[in-house]
């Protein structure tokens, strides 16, 4: 969880990431949802968020590409693509979709409400995201969510 949080305090502060943090979100999160799952539902639920992803970003790369006609790269930052892939490890399959659509619109949310105090352009989209999963994680720990990695 602080690994989360620390990429959250990063993207807001400074709008740039340490790279080493996503691979060990990916790393923990993946060895705690491991230990909750059998080892072949792990890798199923695993590869089929992986491929989610990756049909989300190929969508946002076409978007950006042809409708406003900009670089992926001037569109979405590469922590955001990184922290999506290293989402793909955290819960099951339904789970994960559930979390990582409402981690969006939290995002969204706490963009709008945060943006008139915020002298930065961009959207801090890995930072708010990691916010969301540290409080799902926070949530589960504590007993509020019961079932995160059964749904």
């Amino acid at each position: 969880m602080s690994t989360l949080l620390s990429i959250f305090y990063q993207d807001v502060k400074e709008c740039k990431v340490y790279w080493f943090f996503f691979p060990l979100v990916a790393l923990l999160s993946g060895v705690l949802h491991y230990c909750k799952v059998l080892p072949e539902l792990f890798f199923l639920t695993t590869f089929i968020n992986i491929t989610f992803v990756c049909i989300l970003l190929l969508i946002i790369l076409l978007y950006s590409k042809y409708k406003l006609k900009m670089k992926f790269s001037d569109t979405f930052g590469l922590g955001d693509v990184l922290l999506f892939i290293a989402l793909s490890f955290t819960f099951s399959s339904v789970s994960f979709l559930i979390l990582f659509i409402s981690a969006l619109i939290f995002s969204l949310m706490l963009h709008f409400i945060l943006k008139r105090n915020s002298t930065i352009k961009t959207v801090p989209l890995a930072g708010y995201m990691s916010l969301f999963f540290a409080i799902a994680y926070l949530s589960y720990w504590s007993g509020i969510i019961n079932a995160l990695y059964t749904i």
